[in-house]
C-alpha cells in the first residue's frame, strides 16, 4: 500500500468551489449508529460523483463546509471517563466534568465536535501507566458497545459522513489495553527475535481484524524506535537494536494492521529508543548527531512510511542536533522539515499524550496551538479539553494559528477517515479465532531463544517446578498448563526448577538453583544468571508460554536470536 496521497493545499475560494460541486456526495445524512453485532462504515458517495473513491477529494470538499468550531474539534482526540458513551458512574461524570465540563463521553463529542477519542487502560507491567488517568476498557462486549455508542454520537456532527476515530495503544507485550477474548500477540521484541516479517505481518493482520471487530479503527502501534539504549520505557516494545532488522518488522506490522482496516501509527518520532529517559516524566535528550539519527533512528520510520502507514506519532524528545531545546512535538524542523520533507510522510501526525510532563510546561490551549503549528494534525490526550478547544479557536481567530495550517490538518485527518470508510468491521465471532491464535503461536514459537545451553531438542528432566519473581502467578499458571499439555509432569516443589523473570526484574529476582532461567521481557538480566540453560521469550503471553513449553518438552527446536546484545552471551547458541 502506498503512502497517503494528499492534493496540494488550495485557497479557501478554490476549496469552496470544489465543495459546491461535491457537497451532495460528501455531506449527506449522518451515519446512524450501527448495531452492536454488525457495525458498518459510512456509505461511499454515489458512483457518478467525481469524488467517489478519492478520500482526499472527499476530505477537501467536506472541510470547505465546516465552521470554525468543527474545524477545531476535528484535531482533538482526548480520553474520557466511563465505560459507556451515555451512561457513566458518578465518579466518571465528575472526571469528565473536570476534563471537559460534561458528564459523558457522548456529550464531550457533541460539545467539542471531536475528531476522535482514545480508549485507555492499565496493564500489569505498563511503562505508560503514568499518563493513564482512567480506564474505559473492560470486556470485549463492553468495548464494542462503547465504540458503537461513540460512533452514534459522532454521526450527528457535520463531519458524520467520515468515520469517527477510535484509537488505543494495542502494542502487545507490556502495553496491551485489551486482553478479554482477544488474541494476544507476543511483544515486538519477540517478533524481532523471530526475525520473520511474514510471521509478523500475519499476526498483526489477525490483531487488526479483532480490533476492527471491537470498533477500533486506529492503533497507536507499531513502535518504530530502535532500542539503542537500555531504555525501560521502550524496552521490549521495540523490535530490537539493529535498524536493519527492525525496519522490515515495522513495515510488516503496518501492512498487517492496515490490511484489516485499522490505521497504524509509527511511534515515537524521532526515536525514543535513543534515550533511556522517560518522556512521561521529563524531556529526554537525544544527544546523537543528526547523521547518526538519520542512519540509525529514522530508517524504521521510513520503512513504515514506505509501507503506507496512515499515521506517525511525534514524541516529547529534545533532538539537540536538529532543534535543540524544543520537544519534537513542538518542532517545525522535525515534523515539517524532516518527517514530511525529508522522509516524505503525507499522512496524519499525532502528538504523544499532551498530559505528559514535557507538554505541560504550557497551558492546554497554548500547547495545542504550538503542536499544530509545528505540524501535528491530531492533539492527543489534552489535560483539559475545554481549554485546548478554546485556545485553538482563539488562535485561529487572532491569526496565531494560520487558517491554512488548520485546514491542512483537518484535511489530513478527514482523508484518513475516508480511507478507513470502505472497511466493514468483522463480527465479534472473529475474536480469538483459531486461525488468529495459530498466527500468534507461530510468531511466539519462532521467538524462543537459547542464550546458554543445548539446542539438541533434549527434553528438560522431569518433573518440573515452575517458579518466578514476585507477582507472576498468572504467567506461572500459563506455563504450567502448557507444560502439562506438552506431556511434562509439573510438581509444586522438588522438581527441576524453571524460573521466570520479567519486566522490571533485576539480579535480585534471579534464582541461584534454577536449572533454567527464562527472560520474558528484555533479556539483559540473563547476563547475571547462573543457570546452565538460559532462554528468552521476550513476552509472557499465553502464546509465548506455549512456545516455551514446546521447547522445554523437546518438541520444538528454538530458532530465535536475541535482537539486543546481552553482555557475555551470544545472540543464540543454536546454529543459524
Amino acid at each position: 500500500m502506498g503512502g497517503v496521497s494528499l492534493r496540494p493545499h488550495r485557497t479557501v475560494v478554490a476549496v469552496a468551489a470544489l465543495a459546491a460541486l461535491l457537497l451532495s456526495g460528501c455531506s449527506g445524512s449522518p451515519q446512524q449508529p450501527s448495531s452492536p453485532s454488525a457495525p458498518s462504515s459510512p456509505s461511499a458517495p454515489p458512483s457518478g460523483d467525481p469524488a467517489a473513491g478519492d478520500p482526499a477529494a472527499r476530505a477537501t470538499a467536506l472541510v470547505a463546509t465546516l465552521p470554525d468550531e468543527d474545524l477545531v474539534g476535528q484535531v482533538l482526540m482526548p480520553y474520557a471517563y466511563g465505560s459507556a458513551a451515555d451512561d457513566v458512574s458518578a465518579g466518571s461524570a465528575a472526571g469528565n466534568q473536570g476534563l471537559a465540563g460534561v458528564d459523558t463521553p457522548a456529550q464531550m463529542i457533541a460539545k467539542y465536535r471531536l475528531g476522535g477519542l482514545i480508549l485507555v487502560g492499565f496493564s500489569a507491567d505498563d511503562p505508560t501507566q503514568g499518563n493513564q488517568e482512567t480506564t474505559n476498557v473492560d470486556s470485549a462486549k463492553q468495548v464494542r458497545e462503547l465504540t458503537t455508542g461513540l460512533r452514534g454520537a459522532a454521526a450527528k456532527l457535520p463531519t458524520g459522513a467520515a468515520p469517527f476515530l477510535i484509537g488505543t495503544d494495542q502494542e502487545f507485550g507490556v502495553v496491551t489495553r485489551i486482553t478479554d477474548r482477544v488474541t494476544v500477540l507476543p511483544s515486538a521484541l519477540a517478533a524481532g527475535a523471530a526475525g520473520d516479517p511474514a510471521l509478523t505481518e500475519a499476526a498483526w493482520r489477525a490483531a487488526g481484524s479483532e480490533l476492527a471487530a471491537l470498533g477500533i479503527n486506529l492503533d497507536f502501534a507499531p513502535v518504530a524506535d530502535v532500542l539503542a539504549t537500555r531504555s525501560t520505557v521502550i524496552g521490549s516494545r521495540s523490535f530490537g537494536s539493529d535498524q536493519g532488522r527492525v525496519s522490515p518488522q515495522v513495515a510488516a506490522a503496518v501492512r498487517g494492521l492496515q490490511s484489516a482496516g485499522v490505521a497504524a501509527t509509527l511511534k515515537h518520532f524521532p526515536g525514543h529508543g535513543h534515550s533511556a529517559d522517560d518522556s512521561h516524566k521529563e524531556l529526554p535528550a537525544l544527544t546523537q548527531s543528526r547523521a547518526k539519527l538519520e542512519a540509525e533512528a529514522w530508517p524504521p520510520f521510513k520503512a513504515g512510511i514506505d509501507a503506507g502507514t496512515m499515521a506517525v506519532m511525534s514524541a516529547h524528545l529534545d533532538a539537540r542536533s536538529v532543534d535543540p531545546g524544543t520537544p519534537a512535538t513542538f518542532s517545525h524542523k522535525l515534523l515539517t522539515d524532516v518527517l514530511r520533507g525529508q522522509l516524505g510522510f503525507q499522512g496524519v501526525v499525532i502528538t504523544d499524550g499532551m498530559n505528559m510532563a514535557p507538554a505541560k510546561r504550557w497551558s492546554p490551549g497554548e500547547a495545542a496551538v504550538r503542536a499544530l503549528n509545528a505540524g501535528n494534525d491530531l492533539i492527543l490526550m489534552t489535560p483539559n479539553v475545554g481549554q485546548a478547544y478554546d485556545g485553538l479557536l482563539a488562535a485561529l481567530r487572532d491569526g496565531s494559528l494560520p487558517r491554512a495550517r488548520l485546514v491542512d490538518a483537518v484535511t489530513h485527518v478527514l482523508t484518513m477517515k475516508f480511507r478507513l470508510a470502505g472497511t466493514t468491521a468483522p463480527e465479534m465471532s472473529t475474536l480469538d479465532d483459531p486461525a488468529h491464535r495459530a498466527a500468534a503461536d507461530a510468531l511466539a514459537a519462532a521467538a524462543v531463544t537459547v542464550l546458554r545451553g543445548s539446542c539438541d531438542g533434549t527434553p528438560i528432566p522431569g518433573p518440573v517446578t515452575v517458579t518466578s519473581s514476585g507477582g507472576r502467578d498468572h504467567t506461572r499458571s500459563l506455563l504450567t498448563d502448557a507444560l502439562k499439555a506438552a506431556g511434562v509432569r509439573v510438581v509444586p516443589e522438588g522438581g527441576t526448577v524453571v524460573h521466570l523473570v520479567g519486566y522490571g526484574d533485576g539480579t535480585g529476582d534471579l534464582r541461584a538453583d534454577a536449572a533454567v532461567t527464562v527472560a520474558m521481557d528484555t533479556p539483559y538480566v540473563l547476563a547475571k544468571a547462573k543457570s546452565p540453560t538460559l532462554l528468552a521469550t521476550y513476552s509472557s503471553s499465553r502464546a509465548a508460554m506455549t512456545g516455551l513449553a514446546a521447547v522445554l518438552a523437546g518438541k520444538a527446536r528454538p530458532g530465535g536470536r536475541s535482537p539486543v546484545t546481552v553482555s557475555g552471551l551470544p545472540a543464540s547458541t543454536c546454529a543459524s
